[in-house]
């Protein structure tokens, strides 16, 4: 599914989009360039989701947690790790593997710790403002 985003007004109707094609899954992972609007995707997604805190990216503490209408929700930013020990140090499977969200923002440093299915996230910026989000379920 692809959805496209002229603005940062149109994030709220697209994390709506997202969170119905998703169902019930609770594991999304989002890939973007730099810059290309993935922690402010997540914080829109966050609010669909019920979060009232201010939601920020969890680049040095690597997870933040917050709490949504129908539980907790992970935010990890792995831009920073350096191995896949960082993850185990922070006991990534309770949260993996807790059921409940958990938002994941550069995968790519973890790949090999991902579960077997989630929801994909790309995030591409063909313009100043505008955003293509390419979802589909792995």
């Amino acid at each position: 599914m692809e959805i496209e985003v002229k603005n940062i007004a149109g994030l709220d109707e697209a994390a709506q989009k997202v969170l119905e094609f998703a169902q019930n899954e609770h594991f999304f992972i989002f890939e973007g360039d730099m810059g290309a609007g993935k922690t402010t995707f997540i914080k829109a997604l966050a609010k669909a989701l019920g979060v009232t805190d201010v939601v920020s990216s969890p680049t040095f503490s690597i997870v933040n947690e917050y709490e949504g209408k129908d539980g907790i929700i992970y935010h990890f930013d792995f831009y920073r790790l350096k191995n896949l020990q960082e993850a185990y140090d922070i006991g990534y499977e309770e949260y993996f593997y807790s059921e409940n969200i958990c938002l994941i923002e550069w995968p790519e440093k973890v790949e090999e710790l991902l579960p077997e299915h989630y929801v994909k996230i790309e995030i591409t910026a063909p313009g100043e403002t505008e955003r293509l989000l390419s979802i589909s379920k792995i």
